[in-house]
């Protein structure tokens, strides 16, 4: 039986997500003076912590490949300020969810689903999950697709502080999880684009990691040990997100699954992926 915090987390993902599926959010942070994907990415991502170092950021995004991030934190800090990245990607993300959604942007099912979603982002403590503590400290936007786009956001790395918790319990470090999506999806690693910056050698170190640990066969494929762990550390990030939810009674869990069905078929609709 799927659980609450997997249903919901197919809602608050995609809305979340239009940070970096959609062309708006980029161009009103490009308009700051960004150059390039990756240095507004790290700047809009990491701008509720402030400005802290390269080596903060590193820990808190766990899974990308050395040096990525120190070429761009902190030197995005040069173009323009925290607060500035925060509301310039919150501009770009009303936008995009305005032209996706048309007439649906103002239906009252946005404003409800925003309120629902903040009860639950705000029921649990921050405790260990540094992100979700660095945006539970900005104010929430007034404006219903704002509000709706921030609670998703709050949710989104919420659980995503779990997820990490997750992967270091089971051993599994920021390339390795690559990896394991990857086979997940039935993907050769060297088609995976995350893990595009390991050259050939550094990508066979990690897999053979793996496969000395019994998680990935001779061919590079998931073993059933490796399928089973990987199961095992999305069922964790589940319990481990699930305290949000306890807060909201069987009847607000039906109202979004029901009230966002429409707004989130047309945001997946739209996604370039």
């Amino acid at each position: 039986m799927e659980t609450v915090a997997r249903r919901l987390k197919e809602l608050f993902v995609p809305l979340h997500e239009v940070a970096y599926m959609a062309d708006e959010p980029n161009e009103e942070l490009q308009a700051l003076g960004y150059e390039g994907y990756w240095p507004l990415y790290f700047a809009s991502r990491s701008a509720p912590l402030g400005r802290v170092p390269a080596e903060v950021v590193d820990a808190l995004f766990y899974n990308f490949a050395p040096g990525e991030v120190a070429a761009c934190v902190p030197s995005c800090w040069e173009v323009a300020t925290p607060e500035e990245v925060l509301a310039a990607r919150e501009r770009g993300c009303v936008k995009a969810l305005r032209a996706i959604l048309g007439e649906l942007a103002d239906s009252p099912v946005i404003a409800r689903s925003a309120d629902l979603f903040l009860k639950a982002a705000f029921s649990v403590p921050v405790d260990g999950r540094m992100l979700f503590a660095g945006l539970r400290s900005l104010p929430v936007p007034e404006e219903p697709v704002a509000r709706l786009w921030h609670a998703a956001t709050l949710l989104r790395e919420h659980r995503g502080d779990g997820h990490l918790a997750a992967l270091v319990a089971a051993g599994i470090n920021g390339q390795e999880s690559h990896v394991l999506q990857a086979l997940l999806w039935d993907m050769k690693p060297r088609d995976f684009g995350r893990l595009d910056p390991l050259n050939d050698e550094e990508l066979e170190a990690v897999v053979d990691g793996l496969r000395r640990r019994g998680l990935v066969d001779d061919e590079g494929w998931f073993t059933p040990a490796g399928r089973k762990l990987r199961t095992e550390i999305e069922d964790l990030t589940d319990e481990l997100a699930a305290p949000a939810y306890t807060c909201l009674e069987p009847d607000e869990i039906e109202e979004l699954v029901t009230g966002l069905a429409p707004i989130i078929e047309k945001v997946n609709a739209a996604r370039p992926f």
